[in-house]
């Protein structure tokens, strides 16, 4: 009885996360038509039976996500881990940000960053205002917003997503031996707002927990997450991937999650490369990112409009880029792919006698 109780709590939890993020997504388009309509319709109509196949699959992701907090990938108090005070406090600023991102969306503004935002310094794939959204990712008010912005794009799944990282990684550290303590090091790259290693934790709750960013404001707002949680905190430091700051072999276990699509394909290369360089013999690397051209070939027409609604320059490139293909060119073995919903796991092993070829 508990056990149903609590199904169904988590269920009713994320139909109401997925109502509201339709909800708001309704409101908006209908009132941006009315004030700031694009000059043209960049979106392809979407049939009523795709978006059925589309719930389909986001009710099987929710289910996977239940059986692994029920089978102890996690604890199930992970599933209702929400910024529940940034919903409150920043929500209002989403819809007083609206007006600056249509603006910005109708007239292909993406190099528009506030007063005081410095863009030195940054890749010039970087800086700029990814999904138009205010300040790219280089404001506080930018990695405030976020969370909550991506929640509402996704209908609520956006965690649910991130979580499906979990279960491959601890199954292939299990394989290797490698145990849950202290001085297993797992890094999380592009670590953005910390969400992703809070669940690392939840998971792993003894590991030592890094994590990298380019953007200072968003390792100001992933310290402030990961401080609530009890215990030692990830180690967070300001870098290019490109460039990971770590000697060679120094990680066991290393994650990135929504990263890659918002990479040109050389930069893909090269991080993949530094991923391979950091993880020691034996370790694993396990990629999250969005699903690609041919996965659900039924979903290929939200793979069109994404770039076209969001700046999102890389987008088709990555859609169509042999992600597998470039693990292997690293140096790593691909143990498997995973689609689930709106995202596609690529988990990959470094081979035990390897040194480092990239």
């Amino acid at each position: 009885m508990e056990s149903t109780l609590a199904k169904l709590a988590y269920q009713t939890f994320q139909q109401g996360k997925s109502y509201f993020g339709l909800t708001h997504k309704t409101l908006s388009t209908q009132l941006r038509s009315l004030v700031a309509p694009p000059a043209q319709e960049r979106i392809k109509p979407i049939e009523t039976r795709t978006l059925l196949k589309f719930r389909e699959r986001l009710n099987d992701l929710l289910d996977t996500d239940w059986k692994d907090a029920e089978n102890g990938v996690y604890p199930s108090a992970l599933l209702f881990d929400n910024p529940w005070e940034d919903f409150f406090r920043f929500y209002p600023m989403v819809w007083l940000d609206m007006p600056s991102t249509w603006d910005r969306a109708n007239n292909d503004r993406f190099y528009d960053f506030g007063p005081g935002v410095k863009t030195e310094g940054y890749p010039k794939y970087y800086a700029r205002t990814f999904h138009n959204q205010t300040d790219g990712y280089l404001s506080d008010r930018s990695a405030d917003l976020y969370d909550l912005q991506v929640e509402i794009l996704f209908n609520g799944s956006a965690d649910p997503m991130r979580r499906r990282i979990l279960a491959p990684l601890k199954q292939e550290l299990t394989k290797a031996g490698i145990p849950n303590a202290p001085q297993t090091r797992v890094l999380d790259v592009a670590c953005g707002t910390g969400r992703t290693l809070r669940m690392l934790r939840g998971a792993l709750s003894e590991v030592s927990l890094f994590g990298t960013d380019l953007s200072p404001a968003y390792l100001r707002k992933a310290n402030q997450n990961l401080s609530e949680i009890p215990g030692e905190l990830p180690q967070l430091l300001n870098a290019n991937a490109e460039a990971l700051p770590y000697r060679d072999n120094y990680f066991q276990g290393v994650t990135s999650v929504f990263l890659f699509h918002e990479l040109p394909a050389p930069v893909r290369q090269a991080i993949i490369n530094e991923c391979f360089r950091v993880t020691c013999p034996g370790g694993v690397f396990v990629i999250c990112d969005s699903i690609q051209r041919g996965d659900f070939s039924d979903m290929d027409v939200f793979l069109e409009n994404f770039p076209a609604m969001f700046h999102e320059p890389f987008y088709k490139n990555y859609t169509e880029d042999d992600i597998s293909g470039r693990l292997v060119q690293a140096g790593f073995e691909v143990v498997e792919t995973q689609v689930h919903f709106a995202s596609k796991y690529w988990v990959a092993r470094k081979p035990a006698e390897a040194g480092v070829t990239a």
